[in-house]
């Protein structure tokens, strides 16, 4: 029998539908899937199913100094258990073993430990490995028909930089959690490659408060031809003879606007005609990628999960890439052909197969692992993938258009008419030869209309404006520029930078988007910057990646990479050990500065977000025993205090972050004011006049309790809206509503219930609810024929729940009984935190 081991089941399942033709069997072996054909079996593993860790005895954070941590030895041990036991039943009976995991420096090590479990069962049975950069019929045959052998150097470099991070995480993420005494879910987390990218996001937030902003002056006026009006702007020479449209003076832009103001015509002086090539852009590497995702609106992780998603199933090549120059062997024509006749993308496909000669654009970086991305010309069904898989692939598609379609031309007009000494500009462009831009509609092609005039030419001014203006600080780096900055400065690779980033949010460092670091955030920052800069370092982490090349290469070896990491990071430890009463006093103080609100009503000390020791969230004071204020938040998603404030109360607004399902709270005592009973719908089903409990409704003592309770529409002080009976807490009968929009109470009535259909005004459409009791129940029937309980909660849908059976959590249990940070890196798209979450309402 043949062994066949991949990176993850989705492609062991992938893999054997095509190397069988379709016909193989599955069965599960201790909850793991096993694909079988013609003495042949396909496993996936779940990306590393072996982790480094240090020894048992050194677990405890408290009895265990973190320096005593860079010197530790470091031991592999199954993370996977049930999938390493899969493994090692079905390697004793195997004849040959293939690895066919992802072919990168990550794969490679995953294949190595999948290899090492291999051997332990059988030290002499032939083991192979394949490797391709798209699992498509074709890709995957060649691959089998050439077999090769395990990289032990790539997987060696990956190996290393396992246990640097091990080590650098643990003993800084120990020192600093344990000066702060911040233990728990809540401890403050460092990373080799995370902290330099942190010191990037905390250099701009600096630039951006340091920045005192200038006040500037600009013109504009209309010009016009026959009946054609266009906006031209004043401008003048600088000293360095540019042409500048800022003025720094008022006086002066005064001066300039009454002269422009007593003048009903300007003269033409220059007339400037050009044209300019606008050339197709450079094949998708992943950077690239993930600046195009960023624009239509996906963030790193979740636009390279959908690329993940999409490479398993055969539709493009592995997305983790550094190439922009296509291979020699790929057929553009070929693969055109792939798209002709398909309802969305044959016309372009078609338009491209005109041309006389197909030659595609290149990039500057030519690698030798994987081709740029591109699709595979398998093609999707619309029904087969999701809306955001169709969109994230027909952008993958139409770049690899526009690569070789041809460029785009433009036109400029350039006028310039004077009034006096004074100078206005006009620029016009038209798109003369659409080009690539016919295929790839992602790049903006707006014009602006200026007409054909002459020098000397009299034109119509009117409608002068002075616009008052102020310099404006630097933007906030964006995920997709900031990616793009880590790769210029050589901090993490194509394979991790994205999941750095959405460390950074699920350590709480950042927040928003674009990311804009917490207090927290800048007090790390400060701290390693006053007594360990080489943690923040760029230099220090592109020198370690650089390291780790060298081990793949084979002019380095993991020991000697380990051993110099190590040394650094002794030398980083003896100057932070002499300050780590000043670095805790500092963390502790930032870590109530993201949580403060503002001020108490009751007692004017500072109102903080708490977390309750049930995981749910609340405000309270920090005066508190003395002062016993509270406001309760609500119980979905986490809170981020957002940067507006309330006029009323001076507390800042709080966003509520649950995936799909975030919203903003507002002020919470606004929102605990604004609490209450709204109008009477009707009786209560329970206790209500008509309902059969009233006749025999007795308190505890056998006297008669109160009856004929009634449904009023409820808002809580946590900002939850529900149809509630008015003898709460006597009757707790009730149903949710909406929490964001205006409920309208009709006149019409529900024949059943008799109750009133609401209506809920919330954006463009009303939503009609209907009867509340009707609209619950249709909820629950739904609820019950999806087959998972999971989907109960908020911000779990169908294609998560399929996500989190692939990781064997099936039910509510399961999910309250797993590791969150277990989930997170099995589970695309899931973080951590999300877990947490969704455990609290479990």
């Amino acid at each position: 029998m043949e062994l066949i081991i991949t990176e993850k089941d989705n492609a062991a399942r992938r893999i054997a539908d095509i190397l069988s033709g379709g016909t193989y069997d599955s069965s599960r072996e201790n909850g793991v899937n096993v694909y079988e054909w013609g003495g042949k079996r396909c496993v996936g593993l779940s990306g590393h199913v072996v982790g480094v860790d240090f020894p048992p005895e050194y677990s405890d954070w408290r009895d265990v100094e973190p320096v005593e941590l860079i010197d530790a030895s470091v031991e592999k041990t199954p993370t996977k258990e049930n999938i390493v036991a899969t493994l090692r039943l079905l390697a004793r009976r195997a004849e040959r073993v293939t690895i066919a995991t992802d072919y990168d420096r990550e794969g490679e090590l995953i294949g190595k430990e999948a290899y090492d479990i291999v051997r332990n069962v059988d030290e002499d049975v032939p083991i192979r490995r394949v490797r391709f950069s798209s699992i498509t019929e074709n890709e995957v045959q060649q691959a089998f028909d050439e077999p090769d052998d395990l990289d032990f150097d790539l997987a060696a470099a990956g190996e290393a930089r396992q246990i640097i991070d091990l080590i650098w995480g643990a003993a800084l993420t120990r020192f600093l959690s344990l000066s702060a005494g911040q233990l728990g879910e809540d401890f403050i987390s460092v990373g080799r490659v995370q902290s330099p990218t942190l010191k990037l996001i905390v250099d701009r937030e600096r630039e951006i408060e340091a920045f005192d902003p200038e006040d500037y002056w600009e013109l504009f006026a209309d010009l016009q031809k026959d009946d054609t009006s266009f906006e031209a702007q004043y401008f003048y020479r600088d000293e360095d003879d540019n042409e500048a449209e800022r003025v720094w003076e008022e006086a002066v832009a005064d001066e300039v606007y009454e002269t422009l103001s007593e003048r009903d015509a300007a003269t033409v002086v220059d007339v400037n005609r050009r044209t300019r090539t606008d050339t197709p852009p450079t094949p998708f590497n992943t950077t690239q990628f993930i600046r195009a995702a960023s624009s239509l609106g996906y963030s790193a992780k979740r636009a390279m999960s959908i690329a993940e998603d999409l490479y398993t199933a055969g539709y493009i090549t592995y997305p983790r890439t550094d190439n922009t120059v296509y291979p020699d062997d790929l057929d553009p024509e070929e693969l055109l052909d792939d798209f002709v006749g398909h309802t969305t993308l044959g016309e372009s496909a078609e338009s491209l197969l005109e041309a006389d000669e197909i030659t595609p654009t290149e990039g500057d970086e030519e690698t030798t692992d994987h081709p740029p991305i591109h699709p595979t010309g398998e093609i999707p069904a619309r029904g087969d993938i999701s809306d955001d898989e169709w969109e994230i692939f027909e952008l993958v598609v139409r770049r690899f258009f526009a690569t070789v379609a041809d460029a785009a031309v433009w036109e400029h007009l350039k006028v310039v008419a004077e009034v006096d000494d004074y100078r206005l500009k006009a620029n016009g462009k038209r798109l003369v030869e659409p080009g690539y831009h016919d295929v790839y509609p992602y790049f903006s092609t707006s014009e602006n209309y200026v007409p054909d005039v002459d020098e000397g030419e009299e034109l119509s001014l009117s409608d002068v404006e002075l616009e008052a203006k102020e310099t404006q600080p630097p933007r906030r780096y964006g995920q997709s520029r900031l990616i793009e900055t880590m790769e210029d400065l050589g901090i993490g690779t194509k394979s991790t930078r994205h999941d750095i980033l959405e460390k950074l949010y699920d350590r709480g460092y950042v927040e928003s988007d674009p990311p804009r670091p917490t207090r927290l955030a800048m007090a790390v920052v400060e701290a390693a910057e006053d007594y360990a800069d080489r943690v923040v370092s760029e230099e220090m982490t592109a020198q370690l990646e650089a390291d780790m090349d060298a081990i793949a290469s084979g002019e380095a070896t993991l020991d000697d990479v380990t051993d110099e990491s190590r040394e650094m990071l002794e030398e980083i430890f003896a100057n932070l050990a002499e300050s780590r009463e000043e670095i805790g006093d500092q963390l502790r103080k930032s870590l109530k500065d993201d949580k403060r609100l503002g001020p108490c009503p009751e007692c004017g000390e500072d109102l903080l977000v708490r977390r309750s020791r049930h995981g749910s969230y609340f405000v309270g004071c920090d005066g508190y025993p003395d002062c016993e204020f509270t406001l309760p938040l609500p119980s979905t998603g986490k809170p981020l205090i957002m940067e507006e404030t309330c006029d009323e109360h001076d507390l800042h607004h709080v966003k509520m972050l649950a995936g799909r399902q975030t919203f903003v709270h507002g002020c919470p005592l606004c929102k605990a004011e604004d609490a209450g009973e709204g109008p009477i719908i009707g009786d209560c089903p329970e206790c209500g006049e008509d309902s059969a409990t009233t006749e025999s409704s007795r308190d505890e003592g056998g006297e008669t309790a109160e009856e004929g309770g009634e449904l009023a529409i409820k808002t809580l002080q946590s900002g939850s809206r529900l149809v509630g009976c008015t003898r709460y807490p006597d009757c707790e009968y009730s149903l949710p509503l909406p929490r964001r929009g205006e409920i309208e109470v009709t006149d019409e009535y529900c024949d059943e219930h008799d109750l009133p259909e609401l209506v809920v005004h919330s954006g463009d459409e009303p939503w009609v609810l209907g009867c509340p009791i009707c609209n619950y129940q249709e909820f629950q029937a739904r609820e019950s024929e999806s087959g998972s309980d999971l989907e109960s909660l908020d911000g779990i849908g169908a294609k998560t729940v399929e996500k989190l059976a692939d990781a064997g959590i099936e039910d509510l249990e399961d999910l309250t009984a797993a590791d969150p940070d277990a989930v997170a890196e099995d589970v695309d798209g899931v973080s951590a935190d999300r877990v947490r979450s969704w455990q609290a309402k479990a």
